[in-house]
């Protein structure tokens, strides 16, 4: 994390610490707390060559997000009230999950937008400029859907899920974390 923190600021047209030093070890311990189960975790699904490992990762995988709702529930952010390389670690996985691993890599058990607190969460952070800025969702699906030939031999890619998260409220600022 310190380098991506740290090694790219001269090329940054704002100046955040998404690392401070005061935070660093629950950063890393919040991010990896997830990593497998999560960043990984969809993968281990998508790609799983037994029923046993599918199933496997599946539940552990919505067992961390069930987690990660209730700390999110506590919580504006993953390490207290401000964004931090944890969230943007999280944020890659949210934000293609409705879109694409729901049905390209059988993560159905429950979208995102079915978790309250990790819908609103990963809104908020899409909806920050600098975050939007960098996510396109064409060509997270056209990549997706056409470069795992053992998944999607044809490459279709879907027309939906119809996502409206540029217009949609989220309600992260209002919340009492008390």
């Amino acid at each position: 994390f310190f380098m991506l923190n740290n090694e790219f600021t001269e090329f940054a047209k704002d100046s955040i610490d998404l690392y401070p030093d005061e935070c660093r070890s629950e950063i890393d311990e919040v991010a990896e707390s997830f990593y497998n189960a999560v960043n990984n975790g969809v993968y281990r699904c998508g790609f799983a060559r037994s029923q046993e490992a599918y199933s496997i990762a599946f539940a552990e995988l919505f067992a961390c997000l069930d987690n990660l709702e209730e700390r999110l529930s506590k919580s504006r952010y993953l390490v207290g009230d401000a964004l931090t390389l944890a969230d943007v670690r999280l944020f890659t996985t949210l934000i293609r999950f409705d879109c694409v691993y729901v049905g390209h890599f059988k993560c159905n058990k429950k979208r995102i937008a079915d978790f309250p607190n990790l819908y609103n969460y990963m809104l908020e952070l899409y909806q920050m400029d600098s975050i939007k800025s960098t996510v396109n969702f064409e060509h997270i699906k056209k990549h997706y859907y056409c470069s795992h030939p053992t998944i999607n031999p044809f490459r279709i890619v879907p027309d939906g899920p119809d996502l409206n998260y540029d217009t949609a409220k989220h309600n992260r600022a209002t919340l009492d974390y008390a």
